[in-house]
């Protein structure tokens, strides 16, 4: 991939991301309010806005680049962005509390966390140019 193309996926990346990210947060931020406990609250989020992130991606940011396989491998990395997500967020609430900035930075860092592997695993595994060894294995 030209270096061009990487930039351009990775700026459009960033704004499918961001809008993904402003989508969590009010989801996470309307379902706490009602009561749902705060982890289940933060994975209900992030799944808003994974889903979100998934068509917006296969459309916008890298193209109608799916193989058979894109939609498992899509739920293999998001589920560990997940993990990551609310590990992180669970930790840094516990080291800097619960009060608005604790639980401030703790949704930025689980957010910067969780993008960084989704970037990485949506270039290598889930929407990539060539035919991956998942397909050519697949083939056989």
């Amino acid at each position: 991939m030209a270096r061009d193309q990487h930039l351009r996926s990775l700026l459009r990346f960033a704004l499918v991301g961001a809008t993904a990210v402003a989508i969590d947060a009010v989801v996470y931020v309307a379902v706490a309010a009602v009561g749902v406990p705060v982890d289940a609250a933060k994975g209900i989020g992030f799944v808003s806005g994974a889903v979100f992130a998934y068509f917006a991606n296969w459309r916008f940011t890298f193209g109608a680049r799916r193989s058979r396989w894109s939609e498992v491998l899509f739920v293999a990395v998001y589920a560990l962005a997940l993990v990551l997500n609310i590990a992180a967020n669970a930790a840094v609430r516990a080291w800097l509390g619960t009060e608005t900035t604790g639980a401030t930075l703790a949704f930025l860092v689980a957010t910067g966390l969780s993008a960084a592997w989704n970037f990485i695993g949506m270039s290598l595994f889930v929407f990539r140019r060539e035919e991956s060894s998942v397909d050519r294995v697949a083939q056989r």
